[in-house]
Formats: C-alpha cells, sequence, structure tokens
C-alpha cells in the first residue's frame, strides 16, 4: 500500500526530526534527512538505524522491516536534494524569522504541489507562513516528544490553510499509529494551552509558602492521580524548555492573567538549576534519582479534643462519617465547646475567612479538603490559619492520620492545593472550548494522551461537579481578587444548567 507521501523531507534532526523521520519511514515513506549542522543528519541516519536494530533486538519489528525502514532513508546535503519530496517537515529551532527564512527558501524548491508543515509548538502558524505565496499548502503538524510513544499530533491551519492539506496530514498521522486532533491556530494550540493550569497554579501556590515543593506534588498525585507531581514535571521537561514557553502564550494572549508566568521559574532559569539533565531543579539528583525529603511524622503524643463540624463544611454528612471511623468524640451542639477542635471543609475559601465570617475561634479552627470523596484519595489534605494552635493542629493531623492514610498539613491557601489546581485546569479547559479552538472530544484525547493526565479535563470538572468548580473559582476571586480565577462561560452556563462539561450546543 502506497503511503500517502512518498517522499518526505525532515528539516532539522534533532529529537523532534528523527521521532517524525522514524515514524514516516515506518509508513513506507522514503525520507531525506537536512541538517544545516555538520555532520548532523548522518548521526540522525545513524541513531535510527541503532533504533530499529534494538526494536528488533526486543523482538518488536522483524528484520526485513528494520532494513527496508534503512533502506529509505536518504541524506540531503541541501535543501535543493529535497526538491521532489511531496511532503516537508520543519523541525528547527523555536524562533519565528528562522522558520520563516526556511519556508521562503523552501517555496522555491519544492514543487507547486508539495506540502509544506511545521512542528512548531507555540508559534503561529499562520504567522510563520505569511511570507509564502502560496499559504493554502503550509499547515502546522505537531508532535510530541519522544514522538514514537506520544501518540497523538495537533493538525493545525493557518488562516489561508486549504482544508485538504489538513485531511492529508490527519491521514498520514494515522498510518503512523498516532491520533491527530484538529486545532484552531491560536498560542499553545491544545496541548500547551491545556497544560498552562498545572504548572502556573503550582508555582502560585508554592509562591505563597502554602508548602513546599515535594509536598505540593504528593498532594496532587495522591488526590487527583496525576503520576508526575508539577515540580517533578518541570524537573523532566527542564525549565529551559517550559519557563519560555509560559512566557511565549502569556505575552501571545496579550498578558491574559490565567497564564501569568512565575518569577520562581525565571530565577531558577537565569541561576541555571534548569532540572533533571543538570542535576538540579526543584529536586537535586544523585545517579539520576531525586532526592525528595521525608515527610513529616505523625504526632506521637497529640491530645484528642472532641470535634465540632462546621455547618457549612462541604460533604458534611460523609465528614462525620469518617471522625466515627476514626474514633473522634464528637459534638453537635449548634457551637462548640470551648476545648474542642473546630473543623471547616470550604470550597474555593480559605480557612481565615471562614473562621472570620462563621465567628469561630480561629486560634481551634483548622481546614479539610473534602472536594472529593475521601474513599477516592489517597492522601488527606489539612490547613491551618496564621492563628491556629500547634497542638490543635498536631491534634488534627494525628486525628486524621490513624487509620494510616497520608496526611499533609499546609498553612492556610483558599482552595487548599488540589481544589486550586484542578479548578484552574478544568477553567481553561473550558475557556478552550469556549473559543472554539478544538471540540470537547479532541480536547480530551489531546490532553490525556499529549499530557498524560489521569482523565480529561471536562471530564475532571465533571468529576467534581460544575457547580463545584465553580463555587471554587468564584471563592478563589474572593480571597484573591484575581481576575486568573474568573469562570470561563462554557463552565458558568453548564454549571448553571446542571449540563456535563462535555455538552455542545446542537
Amino acid at each position: 500500500m502506497q503511503p500517502i507521501f512518498g517522499n518526505v523531507a525532515v528539516i532539522g534532526t534533532g529529537a523532534m526530526g528523527r521521532g517524525i523521520a522514524q515514524m514516516a519511514a515506518q509508513a513506507g515513506a522514503t525520507v531525506w534527512l537536512f541538517d544545516t549542522q555538520p555532520g548532523a543528519a548522518e548521526a540522525a541516519r545513524t541513531a535510527l538505524e541503532g533504533t530499529w536494530n534494538g526494536l528488533v533486538a526486543k523482538q518488536r519489528m522483524p528484520a526485513d522491516a528494520a532494513a527496508d525502514c534503512a533502506a529509505r532513508l536518504r541524506l540531503a546535503t541541501a535543501l535543493t536534494d529535497v526538491a521532489d519530496c511531496d511532503l516537508v517537515v520543519e523541525a528547527i529551532v523555536e524562533r519565528l524569522d528562522i522558520k520563516q527564512k526556511v519556508f521562503a527558501d523552501l517555496e522555491g524548491i519544492v514543487r507547486e504541489d508539495a506540502v509544506l508543515a511545521t512542528n512548531t509548538s507555540s508559534l503561529s502558524v499562520t504567522a510563520i507562513g505569511a511570507a509564502l505565496k502560496r499559504p493554502e499548502r503550509f499547515a502546522g503538524w505537531h508532535f510530541f516528544n519522544p514522538v514514537p510513544l506520544m501518540k497523538v499530533v495537533e493538525v493545525i491551519a493557518g488562516l489561508k490553510t486549504d482544508a485538504a492539506v489538513c485531511q492529508r496530514l490527519d491521514a498520514f498521522a494515522r498510518a503512523f499509529g498516532h491520533t491527530p486532533v484538529t486545532a484552531q491556530d491560536t498560542p499553545g494550540f491544545i496541548v500547551n494551552h491545556a497544560g498552562r493550569g498545572y504548572g502556573t497554579e503550582a508555582l502560585r501556590i508554592v509562591g505563597e509558602s502554602v508548602s513546599d515543593f515535594a509536598t505540593i506534588d504528593r498532594i496532587l498525585k495522591d488526590q487527583l492521580g496525576f503520576r508526575l507531581g508539577p515540580f517533578e514535571l518541570m524537573d523532566l521537561t527542564a525549565l529551559d524548555v517550559s519557563h519560555p514557553v509560559m512566557e511565549s502564550i502569556y505575552h501571545q494572549y496579550f498578558e491574559e492573567p490565567r497564564y501569568r508566568p512565575s518569577v520562581i521559574t525565571a530565577q531558577r532559569l537565569a541561576g541555571g538549576v534548569v532540572g533533571r539533565k543538570v542535576g538540579e531543579g526543584f529536586y537535586r539528583y544523585v545517579d539520576g534519582k531525586a532526592q525528595v525529603p521525608t515527610e513529616p511524622p505523625v504526632p506521637a503524643h497529640a491530645a484528642r479534643p472532641p470535634v465540632w463540624v462546621s455547618p457549612k463544611a462541604a460533604r458534611r454528612a460523609e465528614l462525620y462519617q469518617l471522625l466515627k471511623d476514626l474514633g473522634a468524640v464528637i459534638e453537635t451542639a449548634a457551637a462548640p465547646s470551648a476545648e474542642a477542635l473546630i473543623l471547616v471543609a470550604p470550597l474555593g475559601l480559605d480557612v481565615t475567612t471562614l473562621a472570620a465570617v462563621e465567628r469561630l475561634d480561629a486560634t481551634r479552627t483548622v481546614g479539610i479538603d473534602m472536594m472529593l470523596e475521601d474513599a477516592a484519595v489517597k492522601r488527606r489534605v489539612l490547613a491551618t490559619n496564621p492563628a491556629t494552635r500547634p497542638d490543635m493542629r498536631d491534634a488534627a493531623h494525628a486525628l486524621f492520620a490513624r487509620d494510616g492514610k497520608a496526611v499533609s498539613v499546609i498553612r492556610d491557601s483558599g482552595g487548599f492545593v488540589a481544589q486550586r489546581v484542578a479548578a484552574t485546569i478544568v477553567n481553561i479547559a473550558a475557556d478552550i472550548c469556549q473559543q472554539s479552538i478544538c471540540s470537547p472530544a479532541d480536547l480530551e484525547l489531546a490532553v490525556t494522551l499529549g499530557l498524560g493526565y489521569p482523565m480529561g479535563p471536562l471530564a475532571l470538572g465533571d468529576r467534581i461537579g460544575p457547580t463545584n468548580v465553580l463555587e471554587i473559582l468564584f471563592n478563589l476571586q474572593t480571597v484573591y481578587g484575581d481576575p486568573r480565577y474568573r469562570p470561563s462561560p462554557w463552565l458558568r452556563r453548564r454549571g448553571a444548567l446542571g449540563l456535563s462539561l462535555k455538552h455542545e450546543e446542537a
């Protein structure tokens, strides 16, 4: 069966270029490798041959198929060598001027029916192709690293791209075994746009001294099911990659508060503390292994005061049952006794606000995050306020650790940790749908495949409950006064009508 593009050129033979070349060759295309760096294309060919030989050794590829793939590789010593290619894919440095120059040169070399594609992750496809005489044959084709393993590709039309070009790129990606998703030409497209909430909100939390990097990572893994915490993830991707993307999307959206970067990553980037590849980031690495600080121990001799629960607590009945299971002495009077540990369970508000509004004794008041049912999380999170007495903090910690479940105690924060991060992720995703950047279905696919989230962000919003997400966001706005937390119309309308966040208008 003939491939959709029989002759493919890959311009730039770094990790992304090699990955694209590997998949194109495996799909049956003859692949030309070009790089301006002397010896880079030849090194890429050698690396690809090694990859295929490795797959043969692991019995994941027949030897004759590996040999056929290797035989389909060609080295281009000049751009003119790719003149007869049906598709040219650019995978070079993320600089608009350099990409524009490459495509302007290519347009004078390739046939009129050849398709030109950029693997840009954050630049405007329309802007890259603006100087072309035939921008209708130019599109974005954004893969993720490592290309063979990350099975999603964003297909992006510029303002003048012919729809048939995107259809062909879509079909060719499917021949790779990848899942294509269609995105409008907007900053960050789908995946890098949707991913803004996870890291930037975690950075805001640590920037408020709510807790440390390791505790925030533990909370988001154990409460929301992420495979890597945000600081582990930034160490893996490295800040010299991730921080410029934060800044690029923020500035391309004309300083939209939802995407505001952090001075924490800017400073660490300036200091060269960028992540695992240099041995130090948010964690230190010894022999490639993160040196994670141990968790604080459960207080050994904490007092056991009676417990009184605010009538406004989220999941109040469930919280009562949990306290009963943990063996707590529960007070049920209209007001707490003078000895009681006072529990609040807010959505979006901080412990301080509830203590003040409900006229509670702040010295004895502790918050617990009940956004999700207790059985669904591997860790309980408690929050003190600035006045909480150490004995009451320790009593709450010991009580909620009594059955062996992990407990983290943080300082006061609107929405604890998981509420803030989850609501931010859901809100940004809802606004992507509101802007029609992609369909809800493509959004869910792109995020789960491209970011490895435990579920799509719209599904996460449905899991928490759209009205609960709205309450968290409205209350975060109250606590912080930041337009960053204003709810998307997509979220607000579906929450008001009791609809799924995946619901599309007829």
